[in-house]
C-alpha cells in the first residue's frame, strides 16, 4: 500500500504539472482509469477523446460514453481516419504506428492540452510501435512517469470506483487479429467482432480472439476455456463460425488454439 500511495503522489504531480490534458481514450481499463483520475484532479482542465472506427468495438465506445456521462467528463467522440490511410490499410507489422500517427494528428488540431496515453510500465516491454508515434506528436504516458505497472491501473480503477472497469481483458484493436500482410477489411472486422461475441456467450472465456489468418481462422482461448471445450461443442461452435465467415463471403477453415500475446503479427526478415 505504500507504494501504491506514493505511485498515487508522483500520478497527481504529473498530471498537475501538464495544467491541461487531452486524454486518448481506448475503452480499455488503461486510458478509462488514466480518464477517471485526471478528471478527478483536474475537472475542466481535463477533456477526453475517443476515435471510433471499424477497428473499435461498439462496447468499448458504449462503456466510454457511459462512463463519461455518469462522471461529467467532457468527451469528444471522433474519426482518426486510419482508414483513410494506406500504410494502415496494407496491414505491415507497424500497422500501430500508422493508426497512432492518425490518432494523435486528429487531436492535435482540436485541442491545445497536453495530449496524454494510458500506456503503463508492463506495455514497454512489448512491441509497440504506436509508441514511437506518441514520440513523435509529444504525447506523454502518466502510468510510466509515476511507475505504475498493470496491476496498479487496476488497483487504481477499484478504488476509483469503476465497476468492473477494473477487471475488463486487454483488448487491442480488432484490426490487431489479422496478420501482418493481409489486408485490413472493415467488412471482416465486422465477421472478427461477430465471431468472438459468439464464442464469448458461449463459453464466458477470460480471453478469446479471433485471428485471420492466410491459413483461415483460428479461435485463441485462454487455457481454462480451451480445456473445457468438449468435443460436441468445440464442433458446433466450429460451425457458427464458419458459417458467420461463409455468409460474409470468407469461406475458410476454422481451427481453435490457445491464445498468445500478438500471434497475429509476423516479423518478416529482410532479404539477403
Amino acid at each position: 500500500m505504500g507504494e501504491q500511495i506514493s505511485q498515487l503522489a508522483a500520478l497527481e504531480s504529473v498530471l498537475s504539472g501538464m495544467q491541461n490534458v487531452a486524454v486518448a481514450v481506448s475503452g480499455g481499463v488503461d486510458s478509462l482509469t488514466l480518464a477517471a483520475f485526471a478528471h478527478r484532479l483536474l475537472g475542466d482542465r481535463s477533456a477526453m477523446f475517443h476515435a471510433v472506427s471499424p477497428a473499435v468495438p461498439a462496447e468499448a465506445t458504449r462503456r466510454t460514453r457511459e462512463l463519461a456521462d455518469r462522471h461529467g467528463w467532457t468527451l469528444h467522440v471522433i474519426d482518426a481516419g486510419e482508414f483513410d490511410n494506406a500504410d494502415y490499410m496494407r496491414n505491415p507489422v507497424d500497422r500501430c504506428f500508422y493508426c497512432k500517427t492518425s490518432l494523435y494528428g486528429a487531436i492535435q488540431p482540436r485541442t491545445r492540452a497536453q495530449i496524454v496515453s494510458g500506456t503503463n510500465l508492463d506495455d514497454l516491454g512489448e512491441y509497440r510501435p504506436g509508441l514511437v508515434a506518441a514520440r513523435e506528436h509529444g504525447v506523454r504516458h502518466p502510468f510510466v512517469e509515476a511507475a505504475l505497472r498493470k496491476a496498479d491501473v487496476r488497483w487504481l480503477a477499484r478504488e476509483l470506483a469503476l465497476g468492473d472497469v477494473a477487471e475488463l481483458p486487454a483488448s487491442p484493436c480488432l484490426s490487431s487479429r489479422v496478420e501482418t500482410g493481409i489486408a485490413i477489411d472493415p467488412a471482416v472486422l465486422a465477421l472478427i467482432h461477430g465471431a468472438e461475441r459468439v464464442v464469448s456467450d458461449a463459453l464466458k472465456p477470460a480471453i478469446v480472439r479471433c485471428r485471420v489468418r492466410a491459413s483461415g481462422v483460428v479461435i485463441e482461448l485462454d487455457d481454462p476455456a480451451l480445456h473445457r471445450l468438449g468435443e460436441a461443442e468445440r464442433g458446433a461452435l466450429r460451425t457458427r463460425i464458419r458459417d458467420l465467415f461463409a455468409a460474409g463471403g470468407h469461406d475458410q477453415p476454422v481451427a481453435f488454439e490457445p491464445y498468445r500475446v500478438g500471434s497475429a503479427f509476423l516479423h518478416f526478415k529482410p532479404k539477403a
